[in-house]
């Protein structure tokens, strides 16, 4: 799936593998940046159309690669988060944000109550009903979303490669990053480089934490995953590191996660 591909299906979200038997849920966020034609690309031009700004490069590609090993379903929004950023509460500036890191979004600026609801319920509503679905048809889910992220940000070189992120529930980051350090080249840390402060873990706050729902969200530096092959690899060393986690979760708790 790409922008191109959403133009013509006119989708909102993405269901893969749905019929996948792992307990994990896979869910991405920001896997597309189209911009539905009505809304004049924002505004923006150039290099903003296809930047981090406006999805989350290669992170699609990791995640589907996650889903053919694991045998996991897979929930994509095909929506670009600058038209409705899904990884973000109802109400919350960063669900239309006028500015993202260098850009500024002109057809997010001045956006009526009217059209934000429209934006809403066209966008959030569905993909967040059809998270809530995946996550619903697996007896004991573990929700994990997947994201990129840019090496360079605000100026700043971003040294961490690839981030174990979570909020209250730590079960399967501890898991990960056990088994990460010797498995991996890669620089792996714990909620870098965002954490639970910086209002990205609405996802799993919505569909996993309330229920009791072991979750992890898995930020990969996008430079890591520019191509399919390269997608590919860290998918493979990723899918390895949430089959261990699984296990070991189940090992110690009985699979007593559900909620």
């Amino acid at each position: 799936m790409n922008h191109a591909q959403d133009s013509r299906s006119g989708s909102v979200f993405e269901v893969v593998n749905p019929r996948g038997t792992s307990p994990i849920v896979l869910v991405c966020e920001h896997a597309s940046s189209f911009i539905p034609d009505h809304f004049d690309n924002l505004g923006l031009h150039g290099e903003a159309l296809t930047s981090h700004a406006a999805w989350d490069p290669g992170a699609l590609g990791v995640a589907q690669g996650l889903s053919r090993h694991l045998n996991a379903v897979l929930v994509a929004s095909c929506i670009s988060r600058l038209v409705y950023d899904c990884n973000r509460p109802p109400g919350h500036p960063g669900t239309m944000p006028a500015r993202s890191e260098v850009f500024d979004i002109p057809g997010n600026l001045n956006v009526t109550e009217a059209a934000r609801k429209q934006r809403h319920d066209a966008y959030y509503v569905p993909f967040r009903n059809a998270a809530a679905a995946a996550m619903q048809a697996v007896q004991t889910p573990v929700l994990v979303t997947v994201h990129s992220f840019t090496p360079i940000y605000h100026g700043q070189r971003r040294e961490v490669e690839i981030g174990i992120l979570h909020d209250d529930d730590v079960r399967v980051a501890n898991a990960m990053l056990d088994c990460a350090p010797s498995h991996t080249p890669h620089i792996v840390r714990r909620n870098e480089p965002y954490g639970p402060t910086d209002g990205v873990t609405h996802t799993v706050a919505e569909h996993a934490t309330p229920h009791g729902h072991p979750n992890v969200m898995i930020e990969v530096r996008n430079d890591l995953i520019a191509t399919p092959q390269a997608q590919a690899e860290i998918a493979l060393q990723l899918a390895g590191w949430l089959k261990q986690a699984t296990e070991q979760i189940q090992i110690e708790t009985g699979a007593a996660w559900k909620g």
